[in-house]
């Protein structure tokens, strides 16, 4: 039975041995794939700072030494 990384490995084999016009397709699908995928990232992380600020979960200060307190 193959490992994750062994599958991982017969797919970027099969990749190397593809004509590189389709290795190029495929850089492009994977690029506007992780693009897509942190931009999602980013969404949730501005929803969840949202009900934080609503919730009254998130302090603020112009204060460098009140900054570092609240990073400890």
């Amino acid at each position: 039975m193959k490992t994750d990384a062994g599958h991982f490995n017969d797919i970027v084999e099969r990749v190397y041995n593809l004509p590189l016009e389709y290795r190029e397709e495929l850089r492009s699908l994977l690029d506007h794939n992780i693009a897509d995928s942190r931009r999602d990232e980013i969404l949730l992380s501005y929803k969840q700072a949202q009900a934080e600020h609503k919730a009254g979960k998130l302090k603020f200060s112009s204060d460098t030494d009140e900054l570092m307190k609240m990073l400890e």
